[in-house]
């Protein structure tokens, strides 16, 4: 039996019922991973003697009645989360031959529910982009059909998703990193809010934007991995110590009583009419469902990928100081003193949109500029998050698309930065404003391409975000729908 297409509950129940073994479960992930990951390209460490391994170790548990809520479930990494004994290179040259002595607090408490990491997924370098042309160590294509982007910066952890590489993954979101992936590739992904899942581990690129977050096949796996992760973490300064609910409970309940706001900053010029329609029906179906719905307004919205652009720059010229061949990672060799082993090592380890965003971000903080360009964008920031709060107390979740288009075809925007950038505009607001979202399928475009809705609630409401998801996808059926590889 090809066990590789299951979600992780219906994997959960064979497992717990011993009518397959967790070596059975990942042989069959790695043969999944030798037919198709040569079109894909989702992967760019492999660890499949390690998984066996641990496999072998995990069944025995369960033979033994030990059973974790993840025992036996091969699982990958976006490869920007320390994985001890693992390559983790960021998507970067510079991190080429880095393998970490600690894994990150989420990497723990997976390998505690008993999962078992296969291997570190493609990603655009440092996490910067949104197609994942970025990554050094190749481009991943989308499942639904190779000649597209898979999106980015996680596209490797939702391509591994969707072409059935992986039960689910983990990704980070910076600005939409796990939700437009997620809606290019016909999955569910989940920004969680800011504080709740510790980023200990995590390569950073801007910290006061940066989650990581799950993608997965449906929404109760969602829900399944949300609850592992999360929780207060004293390794994070950022960490919140804040009570971490049943996401699976929240599933059962309905929408009767939910107001459902639709902000009319998301419906404007340059939304593809595909994805409008798409967004549309999915709100009649939640209203059929029981949803009231409401128009509202957020607008302060036009001004987030400007804010954002300075803010998260600046801070990744901080963060990524750190890498100049001195502690670890590439160091260049041919130097002939200090300051240039600095620079050469940079220049070479570093690709040309890392280059762009450090250099962007140390102007925006060079003194005579602080005030004009990060004071400014920070007093931005604060508006933008005013306005959710506003809108939070006339309803319960926002609802809109992710991206204005669908996928687009391989190099078609990796001359143009700008028209890269601004695809991410309406994700970019929830990191902004350190609020939870996600992705869930609600639609195929006329080129048999994806389309995603996006779910944005208050601080540490995510399980508003599922319990809307999951009434959406009983409607809609798209689970179902898979990319033919």
């Amino acid at each position: 039996m090809d066990f590789h297409s299951l979600t992780i509950h219906a994997l959960k129940d064979l497992l717990a019922e011993k009518k397959v073994t967790p070596l059975q479960v990942t042989e069959s992930i790695f043969s999944r991973i030798g037919a198709v990951e040569e079109k894909i390209g989702a992967f760019i460490t492999i660890d499949k003697e390690g998984a066996l391994r641990r496999a072998e170790e995990i069944g025995k548990k369960i033979d033994c009645d030990e059973i974790g809520p993840l025992s036996g479930v091969p699982l990958a990494i976006k490869d920007v989360i320390c994985t001890k004994g693992m390559r983790t290179t960021g998507g970067s040259k510079i991190l080429e031959p880095f393998i970490p002595p600690y894994s990150g607090t989420v990497i723990e408490k997976l390998e505690a529910a008993g999962a078992i990491i296969i291997g570190k997924l493609s990603m655009d370098e440092f996490a910067m982009g949104s197609a994942n042309e970025n990554c050094a160590y190749g481009v991943p294509k989308n499942p639904w059909n190779q000649e597209y982007i898979c999106g980015g910066s996680s596209g490797g952890s939702a391509a591994a998703v969707s072409a059935d590489e992986s039960f689910a993954s983990l990704g980070s979101d910076t600005g939409g990193s796990i939700r437009q992936p997620a809606s290019h590739c016909g999955i569910v992904g989940l920004k969680p809010t800011y504080g709740r899942v510790s980023r200990f581990g995590l390569l950073a690129y801007a910290s006061s934007l940066d989650q990581i977050g799950p993608l997965t096949k449906d929404i109760r796996d969602c829900a399944l991995m949300l609850n592992i992760i999360s929780g207060y973490d004293p390794k994070d300064s950022t960490s919140v110590n804040e009570p971490v609910p049943d996401y699976v409970d929240a599933l059962q309940d309905g929408l009767q009583g939910m107001t459902l706001g639709i902000p009319k900053e998301y419906f404007g010029p340059g939304l593809d009419p595909e994805v409008e329609a798409a967004v549309r029906n999915s709100v009649t179906k939640l209203q059929e469902a029981g949803a009231k719905i409401k128009s509202v307004s957020l607008p302060h919205t036009e001004y987030g990928v400007a804010a954002y652009y300075i803010i998260a720059p600046a801070e990744a010229s901080s963060n990524l100081a750190r890498y100049d061949g001195v502690k670890y990672g590439m160091r260049d060799m041919g130097a002939e003193s200090l300051m240039d082993m600095y620079k050469r090592t940079r220049s070479k380890g570093f690709g040309n949109e890392v280059k762009r965003r450090i250099i962007m971000g140390t102007y925006a903080l060079s003194s005579g500029y602080y005030d004009a360009y990060y004071k400014k964008a920070s007093q931005v920031r604060t508006l933008i998050v005013k306005d959710y709060q506003k809108v939070f107390t006339e309803c319960d979740v926002l609802i809109s698309p992710v991206t204005p288009t669908p996928a687009w075809k391989i190099g078609e925007k990796s001359h143009d930065p700008l028209s890269m950038y601004l695809s991410d505009a309406l994700t970019i607001p929830a990191n902004l404003a350190g609020i939870p979202g996600m992705s869930v399928p609600c639609g195929i475009s006329s080129e048999g391409l994806p389309i995603g809705l996006q779910i944005q609630a208050s601080h540490f409401q995510e399980e508003k975000l599922l319990r809307v998801g999951f009434n959406l996808e009983q409607r809609l059926d798209l689970v179902k729908t898979k990319p033919a590889l």
